[in-house]
């Protein structure tokens, strides 16, 4: 029987849903999948369970993680898994508490209802302030903020017939109110990149009930991957690759980029060399950053305590008695790190470099 994936906009529409994502494909760490897997098991067979103790047969997922690391992707597996329809709701095209209360009653059983990138969809913070342009003509707040700008959007396109008047209690009470009980064996999954964005009571335990962390790509994941895109178990690169992913992050969407052949002529090394210099450029971003993050510190510690006016000056220092080492260095016929001495030169004076910014830091 094939599922259907319906979605929101004036009313429920049905589409045949077809995601070929399994549990067995996903990018995920053994345990984690087995872990999930019993927690869905459970709850399906679970009925006279909540009857026992008079709670609505639902469960809570929240999916949370950076962007790329296989959330939708994580939907679509379990609705196969368990043979459930899916229900995906935009929130922003939903007017009001009513709306949403209605779409709840046209569900049905065995069905998993999808609100993705909530912190996107509804403002849940209370944090979040308008204010007009600065005098530099940069963005308001209202500009910068995702929720505005998918009300501005959905005006344009004449998807919005009224304003939304949708607020986080009527959420609430959508997802264990009178009316959740209405009906049976549904789960509710909502996703998100920033967790720490959403209002406590709305992400907390009885509400969503179970809460999975999407996280960067582990070694172990990259195997599935690898056999999934390459059906390769072993390769005399993964030493490398493993060795790598533990220094730097990167998302598993990132991973099947590299992985995936662009033609028929790029073969199995091809692709995994290609992964390494993702990795590779991914750890000489996140070293430049980090090093920029040190010379801003060190150059607001400068200024508060008086003793330098820019991180400029500190570098050229430092610099300074970079270069003073390196000679001495170059007299007594050492080479740092097996490097060579131009090589020697630069190690050297970035190592003093960053000793200095930390020290300040410290003072």
């Amino acid at each position: 029987m094939k599922k259907k994936k319906k979605t929101w906009t004036t009313k429920w529409s049905h589409v045949v849903f077809e995601h070929p994502a399994t549990f067995d494909s996903l990018g995920l760490e053994t345990k984690k999948k087995e872990e999930i897997k019993k927690d869905l098991i459970k709850f399906s067979k679970g009925k006279h369970y909540y009857a026992k103790f008079g709670k609505a047969w639902k469960r809570g997922y929240l999916l949370y993680g950076p962007p790329g690391t296989g959330k939708s992707t994580m939907i679509a597996a379990m609705a196969n898994f368990l043979d459930y329809d899916v229900y995906d709701i935009e929130l922003t095209t939903v007017k009001d508490n009513s709306d949403l209360r209605k779409l709840l009653i046209e569900t049905t059983g065995k069905s998993i209802i999808v609100i993705e990138d909530i912190d996107c969809s509804l403002d849940l913070t209370g944090q979040r302030k308008k204010r007009e342009k600065d005098e530099n003509g940069e963005e308001t707040d209202e500009e910068k903020d995702p929720i505005s700008k998918k009300k501005k959007e959905a005006k344009g396109e004449g998807k919005r017939a009224s304003k939304v008047t949708l607020s986080v209690s009527g959420l609430l009470n959508f997802i264990d109110g009178i009316w959740s009980a209405c009906g049976g064996e549904r789960i509710i999954v909502f996703t998100t990149n920033y967790v720490d964005r959403l209002d406590p009571a709305l992400i907390r335990r009885g509400r969503m009930d179970k809460h999975i962390e999407m996280s960067y790509c582990c070694f172990e994941a990259f195997k599935v991957l690898a056999k999934n895109y390459l059906e390769l178990e072993s390769h005399e690169l993964f030493g490398k690759i493993e060795e790598l992913m533990g220094q730097t992050e990167i998302s598993p969407a990132d991973v099947a980029k590299n992985l995936m052949p662009k033609s028929d002529e790029e073969d199995v090394e091809t692709c995994l060399k290609c992964l390494i210099e993702a990795l590779e450029a991914s750890m000489e971003e996140a070293r430049k950053k980090s090093e920029e993050e040190a010379m801003l510190k060190a150059e607001n510690a400068g200024k508060q305590n008086g003793e330098a006016s820019s991180s400029s000056e500190l570098v050229a220092v430092v610099k300074e008695k970079g270069v003073g080492l390196s000679e001495k260095v170059k007299e007594n016929g050492v080479i740092a790190q097996g490097l060579g001495w131009r090589d020697s030169v630069i190690a050297i004076t970035r190592h003093l470099i960053m000793q200095e910014l930390l020290n300040t830091v410290a003072m």
